[in-house]
């Protein structure tokens, strides 16, 4: 219970009772990140889709960009916190990196198959090898 200063016992409701907690902070937050948060324009993909990611990396003085090639497993988050998880192989093992959407180093990402699929997140994709492991291609 909130601590309320009133002159007498009947009295004892508290302002911040009126109030629903949850929407205020949710909407407070949404206004900071849509005003604060530098949004990038980057293409419309989701899970299936073969990108390219391009970023930068810093070594000491030096910066260089280096791209990050491969099939979107998922989208997860909204606004300021979305990530996106890309899986490639190195051989014969398999790569998975997390990239956040509003990440500084990001410079650019271009889609490079549209790829159809009927779930949001394709974690069974990590246990397929070979001719198992291709995503149908959507055209046009």
């Amino acid at each position: 219970m909130h601590p309320v200063r009133t002159t007498s016992d009947e009295n004892r409701e508290c302002c911040f009772d009126l109030i629903p907690i949850n929407n205020t902070m949710e909407s407070l937050i949404k206004f900071v990140q849509d005003e604060f948060v530098t949004k990038k324009e980057f293409p419309k993909f989701s899970s299936g889709d073969t990108i390219t990611v391009y970023y930068e990396i810093r070594e000491g003085e030096k910066t260089r960009t280096q791209f990050f090639k491969g099939v979107v497993i998922q989208r997860r988050g909204t606004g300021a916190t979305e990530t996106f998880t890309i899986r490639k192989m190195s051989g014969t093992v398999g790569v998975e990196r997390i990239f956040p959407i509003n990440l500084p180093a990001l410079q650019k990402i271009e889609v490079n198959k549209r790829g159809k699929v009927r779930r949001s997140r394709i974690y069974y994709f990590r246990e397929l090898t070979g001719k198992k492991a291709r995503i149908k291609e959507v055209r046009g």
